[in-house]
């Protein structure tokens, strides 16, 4: 990513012009910071001394950045239950199966849930997944009320001792309410037979800001309990995880950086944040 680098460089050498902050700016709106956190950074620059502005300003970005664990919520002795949730053409399907692995190669047990039945290519695909990486995947008929797969989901998930049950749920359009409800009575239901562990809004992070309105509306509906950021494979929209964080206050959990079942990642924001200054 490197957004800062180069202009920290150029600012410790000498004080910012307007031209120079201007150009500054460009950068950080277009790598999708957000104008309150562009204009607040940009304030830094004009304020701190060339000497202290690298250090000012990493430490006032790490406090933009969620506090909350970025651990998975878990117990030892029952079932985990974790529900996939966002909009159509994310990755939250990808990203269920990309978990599922990571969590399997972790030495616990897994099974997937394929709960948006109104499209046969996801269950295809997460099928698919499946089968690549060795997890059962449970389905149901298409067009079935997914919250009643969900539940038959749990149960079986239950009564054969699963670690964690990972369920993708049907991508759906923040603005469209009867959907919206329809992921709290998926969570009503399953809860019937485990606690919901946690609730993982899937973001495409070349979507940008919209990204940022598209789960605001998804916190309404239930509770997020963490997020994923997909597409996250070093471009200049890195700055989008930022944004994210201070506006929701909800943490990154994981990052997708490919196509690939290995391309997945939990949220390191020390790393981050020092790839995004160098």
């Amino acid at each position: 990513m490197a957004l800062f680098g180069k202009f920290f460089s150029k600012f410790s050498k000498t004080k910012a012009s307007d031209d120079d902050l201007d150009e500054f700016r460009r950068v950080l709106i277009e790598a999708d910071l957000g104008e309150g956190l562009t204009e607040e950074v940009l304030e830094m620059v004009r304020r701190e001394s060339s000497e202290n502005l690298e250090a000012a300003v990493k430490g006032y970005l790490t406090q933009q950045l969620s506090s909350s664990s970025r651990s998975l919520n878990r117990s030892d002795d029952s079932l985990n239950v974790i529900l996939v949730v966002g909009v159509n053409g994310t990755g939250k399907t990808t990203s269920s199966a990309k978990l599922a692995h990571y969590l399997q190669n972790s030495g616990s047990s897994v099974m997937l849930a394929a709960a948006d039945t109104f499209r046969a290519a996801a269950v295809e695909q997460l099928e698919t997944w499946g089968k690549r990486i060795g997890v059962s995947v449970v389905t149901g008929r298409a067009g079935a009320d997914p919250a009643s797969l969900c539940f038959d989901a749990a149960m079986r998930a239950k009564n054969e001792a699963i670690d964690f049950l990972i369920i993708d749920t049907a991508g759906r359009l923040h603005n469209k309410t009867n959907l919206m409800e329809e992921l709290g009575k998926v969570k009503r239901v399953i809860e019937k037979i485990s606690p919901v562990s946690e609730i993982l809004f899937v973001l495409d992070a070349t979507t940008g800001q919209n990204a940022i309105l598209q789960a605001r509306a998804f916190m309404e509906a239930t509770e997020l309990t963490g997020l994923v950021l997909t597409k996250l494979d070093g471009s200049s929209k890195g700055g989008i995880a930022l944004a994210i964080e201070k506006v929701l206050g909800v943490p990154i959990k994981f990052i997708g950086t490919g196509e690939e079942i290995s391309d997945w990642d939990p949220f390191d924001p020390e790393r981050y944040l020092r790839e995004l200054l160098t």
